[in-house]
């Protein structure tokens, strides 16, 4: 009699007390005002398993993150930009209408205007990539900065590290900033010369629950940023490991990246002392002193060039907007490589859109990537690419890990964003748009010599069901992806 009363007593309890549980968790999510498919799955989820739902909710739901941008680095920096973008209207009277509208979606979006490099050079594979970084960090006079998603204590993470540690004993001012997650083994031990020897180093959002209430697992800083001396920049999809260097692993990824020297440098140091600062908590006036030689005045170059960045403290999405834009704003052709297709509603439709006018749409992607979900979700959508005049490719020879988009003959693409939900709305990002025929003819020549090594997907191949049915399946997480 006792236990049918506890038993009547609990449900008593929980007929009051689940109505309200749902009313306010629906309340707290849909204020959010998130994507209606994944606000609808959160509200599921969080009903029918109340523990375990706000269990996963707190590790990986949705966060709001906000960022402060450092307002006397972008001051400094716009002082000359009217300017600069005359010379650019003048030296480039052909920069079409769509051109134009571009440069400014991204400085209406990300804050950073038009600008120019005195060169570009499009580094092909880990091992060119990685010689040229040692090449210049030896060169280093004033102060080395880098940020990394991946940086790895092996072979290649070791020889970057010293060339770091020399410069820093010459008195050159070396900051390190690695993400938690992508170079969560680099520890004490691997950075403590580098310290001793009045090195900076810092990790980009920690994993465990500390100064912050929830801890972060999704919003990771996928940027790949080296500034040496304000004058020259890398960035591009090429990690710190051995994974991309042929000489010591056979099968590493295949990649590019950019090394850019003149003024367009400024908003790639711009991007990575906010990152540092945002890293270390530190406020406007907590930032270097130094800025007439972090920040330098440079001669216009020759190519117009503009860097978009983008991140979860950033509605806007900046770089899903530049490449849907530049997609639809096509003329000729859209090339189109990744590593990770599992693109948005907007970017699909793009995409579609571009080859059903009639432009030449490619998109390379790798035969296997290193995620099995990640390629059975880029496999749900070739159908309806290839039905609507997409001629899509998958690389064999190696993973394939470049992140490039070519159109037309005058606008180019190239960073750290994949074509992926994570890359336009949950990481942080950085991308490098070449406008006029220099980077653009570079990506084309590097396109074609990958499409050499790869294979044209038919329309009509044959696959076998259950395979198929794991593509689908994967195309339920693609916002997860």
């Amino acid at each position: 009699m006792t236990q049918l009363l506890t038993w009547e007593n609990i449900k008593a309890v929980l007929s009051v007390v689940w109505p309200i549980y749902l009313f306010v968790v629906a309340i707290w999510i849909l204020m959010q005002r998130r994507a209606p498919v994944a606000t609808m799955g959160w509200l599921l989820s969080m009903g029918a398993l109340p523990v375990v739902g706000l269990i996963v909710y707190y590790f990986i739901g949705p966060q709001r993150l906000k960022r402060q941008r450092i307002k006397r680095l972008r001051a400094r920096n716009k002082s000359r930009v009217r300017e600069t973008a005359r010379r650019i209207r003048d030296a480039q009277p052909q920069l079409a209408s769509h051109m134009r509208e571009l440069v400014k979606l991204v400085d209406e979006t990300s804050g950073f205007p038009i600008s120019t490099a005195e060169s570009v050079q499009l580094l092909s594979g880990g091992a060119a990539t990685f010689d040229q970084i040692l090449e210049d960090v030896s060169r280093a006079q004033h102060h080395v900065h880098l940020e990394y998603y991946i940086y790895e204590a092996d072979q290649t993470g070791t020889r970057l590290r010293d060339a770091l540690v020399e410069r820093a004993r010459a008195g050159v001012q070396v900051r390190l900033l690695v993400d938690a997650l992508g170079a969560k083994r680099v520890n004490r031990k691997f950075i403590q010369p580098l310290l001793d020897v009045g090195g900076e180093f810092a990790v980009f959002h920690p994993t465990k629950i500390g100064r912050r209430l929830r801890p972060v697992i999704n919003f990771r800083t996928h940027r790949k940023i080296l500034v040496v001396d304000g004058r020259v920049g890398f960035t591009g999809g090429v990690n710190i490991t051995d994974e991309e260097d042929r000489r010591v692993n056979p099968k590493a990824y295949h990649d590019v990246h950019l090394r850019m020297v003149g003024p367009i440098v400024t908003w790639l140091q711009t991007t990575f002392l906010e990152d540092w600062a945002y890293a270390l908590q530190k406020t406007d006036q907590d930032i270097p002193e130094d800025l007439d030689a972090l920040l330098p005045d440079l001669p216009d170059g020759i190519h117009p060039m503009q860097l978009v960045t983008s991140g979860p403290d950033n509605p806007q999405e900046p770089i899903h907007r530049a490449h849907v834009f530049a997609i639809q704003s096509a003329r000729e052709r859209v090339w189109l490589t990744t590593p990770y297709f599992v693109p948005t509603e907007a970017a699909m439709y793009a995409l579609t859109g571009a080859a059903l006018r009639g432009l030449d749409v490619r998109l390379l992607v790798p035969e296997k990537s290193d995620s099995l979900v990640v390629t059975a979700a880029a496999r749900s959508y070739f159908d309806e690419l290839i039905h609507a005049g997409v001629k899509v490719y998958e690389y064999q020879a190696r993973m394939l890990h470049s992140k490039t988009l070519v159109v037309d003959d005058n606008v180019a693409i190239i960073g750290t964003a994949n074509f992926d939900n994570r890359s336009f709305r949950l990481n942080y990002e950085v991308c490098a748009i070449g406008y006029g025929p220099a980077l653009n003819s570079r990506l084309e020549e590097q396109f074609m010599a990958d499409i050499s090594r790869a294979r044209l997907v038919e329309m009509d191949r044959k696959q076998r069901f259950l395979p198929r049915l794991g593509d689908s399946v994967a195309r339920l997480f693609s916002p997860l992806l």
